[in-house]
């Protein structure tokens, strides 16, 4: 299965979470330090666009990228960036040779190849929506969905591989903390979002 294919499945599965989200909902917290569902939801938004930019052959502008307000249609948003994302990155698949996309908020220093930022964003789409998820109370489907889709599951456990983990890049305030010990007998899910210091027990704070 391809890059690409592998990308669309995993935005299939995160519009399947993100459709019941409720505006009501948008002010429960996240497993996101600091952000509610609102905010959560417009970075995802935000970094959507931005990725669809970078693969239309956008330069390094992080103005791209920026937190793009949801209203009160969470679901919606997220869906029409889906689209616009997936044309784009469809779009760049299809021209001959790699094309190389500028990805400022990752690095500053150079652009990166497609499938580099196809497998970025894939991981970013199935982190969050379990993020989305667990806020919600019900994190266990999308991972049970990922782990029941073999490529799929080998694909984010290998990315989630790949994000470095020194204390720099795992600082508070970083997309990640400090890589977690997994549960034992823990499934491909569980052991990418211990990786990515994700703690797959998350729960919303008692009040």
């Amino acid at each position: 299965m391809s890059p690409l294919e592998l990308h669309t499945r995993a935005l299939e599965l995160a519009v399947g979470v993100i459709g019941t989200v409720q505006p009501e909902q948008l002010v429960l917290p996240t497993p996101c330090a600091g952000w509610d569902l609102r905010r959560l939801l417009e970075h995802v938004v935000g970094q959507q666009r931005g990725f669809a930019a970078a693969a239309r052959g956008a330069g390094p502008d992080r103005a791209l990228f920026r937190d793009v307000p949801v209203h009160g249609d969470p679901a919606g948003a997220f869906r029409r960036s889906a689209e616009e994302l997936t044309a784009a990155f469809s779009a760049a698949s299809a021209g001959a040779g790699e094309p190389r996309v500028w990805l400022p908020e990752i690095r500053d220093d150079g652009p990166f190849p497609l499938r580099h930022a196809i497998g970025f964003h894939l991981l970013d789409t199935l982190v969050h929506a379990w993020d989305v998820a667990a806020a919600l109370g019900a994190p266990a489907g999308i991972a049970a969905a990922v782990d029941g889709d073999g490529p799929l599951a080998a694909a984010l456990l290998r990315l989630a591989g790949l994000v470095p983990a020194g204390p720099v890049d795992r600082a508070p305030g970083r997309a990640f903390r400090e890589c977690r010990e997994p549960a034992d007998g823990a499934g491909p899910f569980d052991r990418a979002l211990a990786l990515l210091g994700r703690d797959p027990a998350w729960g919303p704070p008692a009040r």
